[in-house]
């Protein structure tokens, strides 16, 4: 994760497909992902990134079908928000505080799964 200071402006990666998903890992990503296809999800790898306590990382799923996939340390809080048929399955930390994860994903058909090694 590419982490901006006060100084510079926030970068926000967009990555876009007509048909198929997008994988996307940690080392790559900016502080916002905006990730968008028709047909097709996002698979999701950021254990190999040290995400700060305190900061946010935002990522943005837009699809009619897809949904996202998650993998994140133990300690990452993740917050899912959207609309979008499907559930969430996350059986991580709800506590306050350390390194965040924000889903917003808008889709017809697809929900958000998130893993911890």
């Amino acid at each position: 994760m590419t982490k901006s200071n006060g100084e510079k402006p926030r970068k926000t990666d967009v990555k876009v497909s007509l048909i198929g998903g997008h994988r996307l890992e940690g080392a790559t990503l900016h502080e916002r992902t905006v990730t968008a296809s028709l047909i097709g999800g996002a698979d999701v790898d950021l254990t190999d990134i040290d995400v700060p306590d305190g900061a946010e990382l935002r990522i943005t799923k837009l699809s009619l079908i897809g949904g996202v996939s998650l993998k994140v340390r133990r300690d990452v809080r993740v917050e899912v928000h959207g609309l979008r048929l499907g559930g969430v399955k996350d059986d991580g930390p709800s506590r306050s505080g350390g390194p965040t994860v924000r889903i917003d994903a808008w889709g017809l058909v697809g929900g958000v799964t998130v893993v911890r090694p």
